[in-house]
């Protein structure tokens, strides 16, 4: 029996069902995941060095939740007073509550006055945290430091 060399349009074809079913297995592989999502108020100041304090609700799809102190440390090229009400985070990586708790590294531009904005993203090794909020207060600057949640 002679061996007929394969044709590239075979090969392309046979590569892309292969991919489609790798990727219709990926959901199996992620079903661990849980989205969790923290509701917080954050106050702090800063004059190269930067603190602020305050608490949230972490909640998951799968029911659980639990009341969470933040602490947010650093420095840098800063200075300013500001206060958050209301803020969102979301995390992704997580398999469950307890993942979410610890300490995230942060780094950040910030600049605001009276009403301002901020966004930003952190991580923990495989865990990251999306924040979101609107506050009152004044602020300018560069920082980098860490994040706790516990």
């Amino acid at each position: 029996m002679t061996r007929r060399p394969r044709s590239i349009p075979r090969v392309l074809s046979t590569s892309l069902v292969l991919l489609g079913l790798a990727a219709v297995g990926l959901p199996e592989a992620r079903a661990g995941e849980v989205d969790c999502k923290l509701r917080f108020n954050l106050e702090g100041w800063s004059v190269f060095y930067k603190t602020a304090s305050g608490t949230g609700t972490i909640t998951c799809d799968n029911g659980s939740s639990r009341a969470v102190k933040i602490t947010a440390k650093g420095g840098g090229l800063t200075v300013g007073k500001s206060k958050i009400e209301n803020g969102v985070g979301e995390f992704s990586g997580v398999n469950s509550i307890a993942e979410t708790l610890g300490t995230y590294v942060t780094a950040e531009a910030h600049a605001g006055a009276v009403k301002s904005s901020k966004a930003q993203v952190m991580t923990k090794g495989e865990v990251s945290l999306a924040l979101a909020g609107t506050g009152k207060g004044w602020d300018l600057g560069v920082a980098f430091g860490k994040f706790v949640i516990e």
